[in-house]
């Protein structure tokens, strides 16, 4: 069971988190630009193609991106969490400032996606009192320059290990262990070769239990083995959603949730099935 604010949500099968882009340059093309009305349009689809949660952004993460100010972040978030005060699901804010935490929180949201885990100066303090969950992401690097030359000796041994201390920086400050997410960060500081070795080593990830996430929908592992467009990039996105619940991952960041929905439906009943 995972601690999610008001929430509190059953990880006994895969949970689909639907993905709400609010900036105007997101990597798979679908960046809403803060528009609120369209942004709540989104989050309604998402809601009724079956999402379990949602995650507003509202700063680019993708490789190269420039950082957005503290003010364009709270004007392109803030409204959209207002108007989605009465969503029946939990909502994420994928976020690493420690303002913009303390604000989406007093503003319902449910849960703090941070690609920094917490290492910015005043974020374990912005969660920390309350009942939010928590996703901690590894990054090697800073966006602007992630993918420039990432190296690692032993990927998901350094991984893991860096989501093991980030797990105690976190529970030593008083945060229940209950309410924490880990994402191994597919593609935030990795070559292709590092995000498939962290894919079929996924089940190494499981520190103590905790939930994993994984996001790799549309992303640009998928255009380098399939050799299409993040617009084409559909059916290699369910297919990784797919292996990912096949290897542990318990949420899983998607832009197309109907989609998803769908093949993890067959793969659950077939799960189902051999169970009798």
């Amino acid at each position: 069971m995972l601690r999610c604010g008001k929430f509190h949500l059953s990880l006994d099968r895969p949970l689909l988190m639907g993905i709400v882009n609010l900036t105007p340059d997101s990597f798979s093309g679908d960046g809403l630009a803060g528009n609120a009305q369209n942004a709540i349009a989104q989050a309604q689809r998402l809601i009724e193609a079956g999402a379990n949660l949602l995650d507003l952004g509202a700063e680019s993460s993708r490789p190269g991106a420039i950082p957005a100010t503290l003010d364009e972040e709270l004007e392109r978030l803030l409204h959209v969490l207002d108007a989605l005060a009465d969503c029946p699901i939990p909502i994420s804010v994928d976020t690493y400032k420690p303002e913009v935490m303390r604000a989406a929180i007093d503003h319902g949201a449910s849960m703090i996606n941070d690609i920094y885990a917490m290492r910015r100066p005043g974020a374990i303090d912005a969660v920390a009192a309350g009942d939010c969950a928590v996703c901690l992401m590894h990054m090697q690097g800073e966006p602007l320059t992630m993918q420039q030359n990432p190296g690692y000796v032993d990927v998901v041994g350094e991984v893991r290990a860096f989501l093991s201390e980030r797990v105690e920086a976190l529970v030593a400050r008083g945060v229940d262990r209950k309410r924490i997410v880990l994402d191994p960060g597919f593609g935030f500081g990795k070559t292709l070769e590092h995000n498939l070795e962290m894919l079929r080593c996924l089940p190494e990830f499981l520190v103590d239990g905790l939930p994993v996430l994984a996001g790799i929908s549309r992303k640009s592992m998928l255009g380098v083995i399939t050799g299409r467009p993040v617009g084409q990039r559909l059916s290699a996105s369910v297919a990784a959603a797919l292996l990912a619940a096949q290897r542990g991952a318990r949420i899983l960041r998607v832009h197309d949730v109907a989609e998803t929905r769908d093949a993890l439906a067959v793969w659950q009943a077939l799960q189902d099935f051999s169970a009798c």
